[in-house]
């Protein structure tokens, strides 16, 4: 086994380690976070949440992504710069939580928003002035040392919310909690890699070279926020805030195959590929394929369970007042394959710097998604919008993967039997459960 090959298993196995301990210590903290407060300020900290990250994704220059990619990813001129960057933005944004906090709160009828918005804002100040160290040991898949801080700090995130909420049930429990934890990850990050400090500096040169990749990645992630929150901000004024909360509740336990799959993908991955992008193209398309085909069986594994069953488990997880998730879960569950799919190979062109075919995959995502919620929920209600958050990944399935072909990466066929398998899977538990008389959620199916 390669050096680079060991390094890639051992990401691999830390990321999904740590993501799977994650969300464990997530959904165990959530399970009694639901039962202290109420559903309505889980509705409101998804605009706050929305909002903010909202910012953060409009801003994004690929600070991240840079120092992965880049050939002077480890020189001190660089790093420092892309750290100099990193402040101004978190500072900016801040200014702007301020500036729009009112508006905001005038446009969702809720007044808490104009003090939600600043005092959770100060996270992005914070998160700002964290260490470059964090993007230097994902360049090397040096995943162990991030994993245990993350997990860390997701630890006291989660005792400082428990212990507010159990003492002062209030919605700034929840604020609290994320700010005390961007603290602790901000002095956890210059621990990293000892001896490396971060300093203002803005090197030409280095500016530059962040900004030539960084202007994709821009209009990238700006149309990926509108794309992936459109449907809150459209839900938010056509659900009431308790459903808008049990929804937020249904995407988050159905869209852990992808967030699971877009980490390794980042952390994994696309450093991988950047230092094989000097092969020949067929080369580069063999090796990824090889590998991506173990990462699918045991992805197309964990989406069949979710599918089949997650329903099953949220009703036994969470009380009656979240029953509307057990239906909203296998359909939103379903839509996330496509995505799944893209996930495993599109750090390919981030790494060959072909960005534009994701940028304009999340555009065409973020029209289909408003259009098709919309009219969804105009036709069916709420069924109708669900579904149609559901199938607004096939449309980005279908432009990255034209990207992929036309750059000599294509994996057609290899999708094609992932997801027949997935078909029988999902087809087999429909029958288990047919046998057993167990109900499908989906209002319409017996």
């Amino acid at each position: 086994m390669t050096a680079l090959k060991k390094l890639v298993v051992r990401g691999m196995l830390w990321t999904v380690l740590g993501y799977g301990a994650s969300q464990i210590i997530r959904f165990g903290a959530n399970l009694i976070l639901t039962r202290l407060l109420f559903p309505e300020f889980f509705g409101l900290m998804a605009l706050v949440n929305i909002f903010i990250a909202g910012l953060t994704l409009f801003s994004d220059v690929g600070i991240g992504i840079s120092i992965v990619q880049n050939k002077s990813g480890d020189e001190p001129d660089f790093l420092n710069t892309a750290w100099t960057i990193q402040v101004i933005r978190g500072l900016g944004l801040w200014l702007i939580c301020l500036l729009f906090a009112h508006p905001v709160a005038m446009l969702y009828g809720e007044p808490q928003l104009m003090a939600l918005i600043p005092v959770a804002g100060l996270v992005t100040v914070i998160s700002g002035f964290n260490s470059t160290a964090l993007y230097t040991l994902e360049r090397h898949i040096a995943i162990k040392g991030l994993t245990v801080m993350e997990l860390s700090t997701q630890a006291i995130q989660i005792v400082v919310m428990l212990c507010w909420a159990f003492i002062t049930p209030t919605i700034w429990a929840l604020v609290g909690g994320n700010i005390i934890s961007a603290l602790v990850k901000l002095i956890w990050s210059y621990r990293l890699v000892p001896g490396k400090r971060n300093w203002f500096m803005l090197d030409k040169r280095a500016t530059h070279e962040i900004f030539s990749l960084g202007r994709w990645i821009f209009f990238s992630t700006a149309l990926m926020f509108l794309a992936e929150q459109v449907d809150r901000l459209l839900l938010g004024k056509m659900f009431s805030l308790q459903l808008l909360g049990i929804y937020s509740v249904a995407l988050m336990l159905s869209d852990v195959p992808r967030q699971v799959t877009i980490a390794l993908g980042m952390r994994v991955v696309l450093p991988a590929i950047a230092k094989l992008t000097d092969l020949p193209r067929s080369e580069l398309r063999a090796k990824a394929l090889k590998s991506r085909r173990y990462l699918l069986y045991a992805l197309t594994l964990i989406m069949v369970v979710t599918i089949g069953w997650g329903d099953v488990a949220t009703s036994f997880l969470y009380d009656k007042r979240y029953a509307a998730a057990t239906w909203m879960l296998p359909i939103l569950a379903i839509g996330i394959w496509p995505r799944i799919l893209c996930a495993t190979i599109e750090p390919a062109l981030s790494a060959l710097g072909k960005v534009q075919y994701m940028t304009l995959g999340n555009l065409c995502r973020l029209i289909f998604t408003a259009t098709g919620i919309l009219l969804g929920y105009s036709l069916f209600g709420s069924l109708g919008a669900v579904i149609a958050v559901a199938l607004n990944d096939l449309v980005y399935y279908t432009v990255v993967n034209y990207g992929l072909c036309r750059e000599g990466i294509g994996c057609l066929r290899q999708d094609a039997e992932m997801t027949g398998l997935l078909v029988l899977g999902v087809g087999g538990f429909a029958v288990l459960r047919i046998a057993l008389g167990i109900p499908f959620p989906v209002p319409g199916i017996v």
